[in-house]
């Protein structure tokens, strides 16, 4: 019988899910056992444990960022299988800066959506600071 209590892995899961599906259009899919965040099905984030229970995120980074956030080490890492196009990846533990992930998402929701979709969201942005 399980408690009930959400492990780390779920609650970060739960946090990532709340950032990224604030964007337009974005919805989830399991892919690979993980959840994986997409707009226009292209996918823009994604999550997932290894077998050593280590929890890394995945997205898309800024054009020309990712050397950058290689360089600073720990919690940046080369994602297998997409560091060759641009994705970085980040390590989640317990001293991850979810504000940063979210400046992260959102670098790659902007190079994934559409443009139609990216000026939606300023302008929704533009409305909300105002």
């Amino acid at each position: 019988m399980t408690s009930g209590k959400k492990t780390p892995p779920e609650l970060w899961a739960e946090r990532l899910r709340a950032i990224c599906l604030d964007y337009p259009e974005a919805t989830e899919q399991e892919t690979w056992g993980h959840p994986t965040f997409r707009v226009n099905d292209k996918i823009f984030a994604g999550m997932g444990t290894d077998d050593d229970g280590l929890t890394a995120m995945s997205m898309k980074a800024e054009p020309g960022a990712q050397g950058g956030l290689l360089d600073e080490g720990h919690p940046f890492f080369y994602p297998k299988y997409v560091g060759s196009k641009g994705w970085i990846g980040v390590v989640v533990d317990g001293q991850t800066d979810w504000d940063r992930i979210a400046d992260l998402v959102d670098d790659s929701y902007r190079a994934i959506a559409p443009k139609k979709l990216v000026k939606l969201l300023d302008e929704s942005r533009s409305r909300e600071s105002q």
